[in-house]
């Protein structure tokens, strides 16, 4: 025993003395297998255990997920698990003016004598398209044990592979509606061909004119003043407008995402105080006109979606999308995610989710445009 009465066997750690200078005993130094140690942590603290220490966030954290589909485009309410497909109608009607008068413009309108006996009338035409309707689905499935042990962590595995499946639900939806897929070649809102006969498409696909500084882009070298900016705006509506024999003013633009956030926050000049974003927010065709309010919204699906471009990568053509948000001119149809019971086999507990998605309608084309190169 030392001379104050403490026990000083396992302290004298490397040190290779027997005694002290005082001439204590050191005692018998306690040999690796008997320490505890995990890089950090040592037995002298009482911390044997690696995570005894360490404060645990219950939070789980997904992955970063960003979808809006949602926001820009409608859904048919109609849509069951049990359809094949859907379809809409789209009507012609043949108006033949009065017998010898002129098919003009300011002219051929249904006149008739008082001793008239062939009056003329209406023919309709009904066109029908037809869009599958594909099922899509995933399973969840986990054993006992993993149930039971995720619990005691307090972490259940299925709400975990839920959320996972939720998860790919939405970004499956987001792609279809925006981008359609390569696979089944459908199309989305943003690569639509243009429209023809029988061909569900945009009506105005075109780019966007050169600027004063001889570029059609809105950012970098001799890009475009605000003033043209504005221009590229309002040409663009006014082309939809046009394309839709003036009946609709497009409502909503979709841009890149570079390229809003651009015009969100750089001012008109530096002497002002008001974005290029509200700018043209206050001075475009559809708010001068009082027939409401511009939405302009960023897209990553814009990104690269122009022709020549690569869908989803910035820094190539990428695409202004303009259109109405409306049931009647766009939509998707869809149903919800359904799930079958809990089916119990050996070990296993499995249940399958399940639901259909379309493909995007377009019964006015008209009152879609597209433009590139901003």
């Amino acid at each position: 025993m030392p001379l104050d009465g403490g026990l000083r066997v396992g302290l004298a750690g490397g040190d290779p003395r027997t005694h002290d200078a005082m001439g204590n005993a050191l005692g018998k130094r306690m040999g690796q297998p008997f320490r505890s140690y995990d890089g950090k942590y040592y037995d002298s603290t009482g911390a044997f255990l690696h995570g005894e220490l360490i404060r645990l966030d219950p939070t789980m954290h997904l992955p970063l997920a960003a979808v809006t589909w949602g926001r820009d485009i409608d859904l048919r309410q109609d849509v069951t698990i049990a359809d094949d497909g859907t379809s809409f109608t789209q009507l012609s009607y043949g108006m033949p003016s009065g017998l010898g008068t002129p098919n003009s413009v300011n002219g051929g309108k249904a006149w008739i004598g008082k001793e008239a006996n062939q009056i003329t009338g209406v023919s309709v035409d009904v066109g029908l398209l037809v869009k599958p309707l594909r099922p899509w689905a995933m399973e969840l499935k986990y054993t006992i044990m993993e149930l039971e042990s995720s619990l005691r962590l307090g972490r259940p595995i299925d709400q975990q592979k839920y959320d996972g499946i939720k998860l790919k639900w939405q970004f499956d939806i987001d792609a279809q509606v925006y981008a359609g897929d390569a696979d089944v070649g459908a199309k989305g809102l943003v690569n639509l061909p243009v429209q023809a006969s029988g061909v569900q498409g945009v009506g105005v696909i075109t780019n966007l004119p050169n600027g004063a500084g001889g570029t059609s882009h809105w950012m970098g070298t001799n890009a475009k003043t605000p003033a043209e900016i504005l221009t590229d705006f309002n040409t663009a509506l006014n082309a939809v407008w046009n394309n839709s024999a003036w009946a609709v003013v497009p409502s909503r633009i979709l841009l890149p995402t570079i390229q809003y956030g651009y015009i969100a926050t750089t001012l008109v000049s530096t002497a002002g105080t008001t974005s290029i974003l509200r700018y043209i927010e206050e001075n475009n065709l559809l708010a001068r006109s009082g027939q409401g309010r511009l939405e302009i919204l960023p897209c990553k699906w814009c990104n690269g979606a122009g022709a020549g471009g690569t869908l989803g990568q910035t820094g190539t053509v990428d695409r202004m999308v303009v259109y109405t948000k409306d049931m009647n001119y766009v939509r998707f149809p869809m149903t919800l995610l359904n799930r079958t019971p809990i089916q119990y086999d050996a070990i296993w507990q499995k249940t399958s989710y399940f639901g259909k998605l379309g493909e995007i309608e377009v019964p006015y084309g008209e009152t879609i445009g597209y433009f590139d190169g901003l």
